[in-house]
């Protein structure tokens, strides 16, 4: 645009006629990637008829691998309630092999024609043969009377007014308790010593 000079030199502003319109692209359509100058459209990705029939096979093949697994995870789990239930089977044989014999005494006294002195006497032989027979499986009976009342291994029934035994003792066992090793099996049921006079001591 050339500069135009008045009557007295100096340069005029040009007039809004003498403006050249320029015409930019539009903001959206650069974003967009429209017309950018010399840049081309990608061609849209497409797979070959090879990758995907490599795909389908890696599909299968993990599709099988998991059935396997679940299989083999199926089989060692009933393989492991079949062990668990054996183990049960061997231990409790064990013990039962134990008492056999004295059920078997116990079948004998039933069929005793003796006198109730000679059943008696059998029975307490029997008595003694079941006492040796927990002792070797390591069950204990619970030591009660004159030890004091421990709520831990013996429940209470009642309680009994004495004063040769010390207050809160056990005076009387009712049933005996037992416990294999540390582990209580079942409690001792007991009647506990009220000593009022200690108490009051």
């Amino acid at each position: 645009m050339a500069k135009q000079e008045n009557e007295y030199g100096v340069a005029q502003a040009p007039s809004p006629d003498e403006f050249t319109v320029v015409d930019y692209p539009d903001s959206a359509k650069v974003a967009q990637g429209e017309n950018k100058p010399g840049l081309a459209e990608a061609p849209a990705a497409t797979e070959t008829p090879d990758a995907l029939a490599e795909l389908k096979a890696e599909r299968d093949q993990l599709v099988d691998r998991l059935a396997r697994l679940q299989a083999e995870f199926d089989n060692a789990r009933k393989r492991q309630e079949r062990e668990k239930q054996e183990f049960r089977d061997y231990a409790t044989g064990s013990v039962v092999e134990q008492f056999l014999p004295v059920l078997d005494n116990f079948a004998l006294a039933l069929n005793s024609t003796g006198t109730a002195e000679q059943l008696r006497t059998g029975v307490e032989l029997i008595v003694k043969q079941m006492d040796e027979t927990l002792r070797q499986l390591q069950v204990q009976a619970i030591p009660t009377v004159g030890q004091p009342f421990d709520p831990r291994v013996h429940e209470a029934l009642g309680s009994v007014e004495r004063d040769d035994l010390p207050d809160h003792s056990i005076a009387e066992e009712i049933r005996k308790g037992y416990r294999i090793r540390e582990r209580l099996l079942r409690p001792a049921m007991v009647r506990i010593v009220t000593n009022s006079k200690q108490a009051e001591a």
